[in-house]
């Protein structure tokens, strides 16, 4: 590919475009371990450890909120971190959030508990969470575009797809440290000690993907857009001025994808192990689901390069509609059979076809003077009101109905049809020029 401006060519050849589809894959995979471990302990040690209470249910919601509360500053770290991305550039961006991301997780690692330090426990690891709020909200839409910005039109549902795939893979490497310290310690051992290993791996995962990111050059729409001097001076200003429609749209079509993963990944998790599930087979379902997922994301995503964005994204949204109710059904039949089930059908089959989608729909549908903006704000605000909040709503939903599941499965439904609404509006922009 190659793009004109100011009789300077930008040249890109294939080992850029293989180099920045690593880049991006791997930042991301990092990103979501470091993001996603703390969902994963949330739903096994945090509430006890952090948030003790004679109520177990109460224990398990205020930790519960505590994941969630990260998904608030997500869009202000979408606004912080894309404004640099928009102005200065998307690889200085990327190199500066997988910094703060990894230093907070090593961080969580070393926290002191409720036992020995009292109410300060809580406070500093939702602080911490915080942190990791803010990274991946300015994350999430530079390592998007470092793969959707260096892909030939042709095949831009297929790179938007990889780091993507990052979400899966990071809740994956996880679920895999998770069980190796849950594995490799006794109960008591693991309360005490042994949940802060995984955490603390984060450090060599930091290294290694500063080390790659580093080796990657600036995006060619970024470098064309400075050397036409068409940057922004404020881009959220003329985001919301111009773009708002398009915002909303990205907003509504995050809703499905974020709240159907966490009702999976998330609260799978703690509500298998509420119905006797025994936690270590509930995790390794979930990791060999999600690696299983990763697949399907890539040929999604190439699918749409095919037939479209809309037909593949709008088709699994009304898929997970219908699948949710029986996916519950599933698991309240206390058989592990049953929930690798429908672990597989939901999570490594339906969520994949409009989870490989959702950054490019939303990278489609912004100029690249703002889309660094107009994509992270959309997707944050989507992920702040359904994706954190997903877990939680779903826990009070079953204490509040005395068990059923099937308000939780018409919280899901409502979320599908809002994002089936919002991504009806959106333009086809499948094998068109987006620069």
């Amino acid at each position: 590919m190659s793009a004109q401006t100011s009789a300077v060519t930008i040249h890109v050849t294939n080992q850029d475009r293989k180099r920045a589809l690593w880049g991006s894959a791997v930042g991301s995979t990092i990103e979501w371990y470091d993001y996603f471990l703390y969902g994963t302990m949330s739903g096994l040690v945090f509430g006890p450890l952090f948030f003790p209470s004679d109520n177990p249910t109460a224990s398990q919601m205020l930790s519960l909120a505590s994941f969630a509360l990260a998904f608030f500053v997500r869009p202000i770290g979408g606004i912080l971190f894309s404004h640099i991305g928009d102005r200065i550039g998307r690889k200085k961006t990327l190199l500066v959030t997988l910094t703060m991301m990894g230093v907070a997780t090593v961080a969580i690692g070393l926290m002191p508990t409720y036992a020995a330090i009292g109410v300060g426990a809580p406070i500093l690891l939702t602080i911490l969470r915080l942190i990791q709020g803010l990274a991946l909200g300015g994350e999430w839409g530079g390592g998007l575009l470092l793969a959707v910005e260096y892909s030939p039109k042709e095949r831009r549902g297929f790179f938007g797809a990889v780091p993507q795939t990052g979400a899966l893979l990071g809740l994956a490497l996880g679920n895999i440290a998770t069980l190796g310290a849950d594995a490799l310690f006794p109960k008591e051992a693991f309360l005490t000690y042994g949940w802060r290993i995984p955490f603390l791996l984060s450090a060599v995962l930091l290294l290694v993907g500063l080390w790659i990111r580093h080796r990657v050059d600036e995006t060619p729409s970024f470098r064309q857009m400075k050397l036409a001097g068409n940057e922004k001076r404020i881009p959220i200003v003329e985001t919301l001025k111009y773009h708002w429609r398009s915002v909303l749209i990205a907003t509504g079509a995050k809703i499905v994808e974020t709240s159907t993963f966490f009702i999976f990944a998330t609260f799978t998790v703690s509500y298998a192990i509420s119905l006797g599930y025994e936690r270590t087979p509930v995790l390794a379902i979930i990791l060999i689901c999600s690696i299983l997922g990763v697949f399907s994301m890539v040929k999604f995503g190439a699918l749409s390069d095919k037939i479209g964005r809309k037909p593949v994204f709008i088709g699994g949204s009304i898929a997970v509609m219908a699948f949710i109710l029986p996916y519950l059904w599933l698991l309240n039949q206390k058989s592990l059979i049953h929930l690798a089930i429908g672990c597989f059908i939901g999570f490594a089959i339906i969520w994949p076809s409009y989870g490989s989608l959702i950054g490019t729909l939303i990278a489609e549908s912004f100029t690249p003077d703002i889309r660094y903006t107009g994509a992270s704000l959309g997707y944050q605000l989507g992920a702040a009101i359904a994706g954190g909040p997903a877990p939680l709503i779903a826990t009070a939903l079953l204490t509040a109905f005395a068990g059923s599941y099937v308000p939780v499965g018409l919280f899901v439904m409502l979320c599908g049809a809002i994002s089936v609404v919002a991504v009806s509006f959106a333009k086809e922009k499948r094998n068109q020029e987006i620069d």
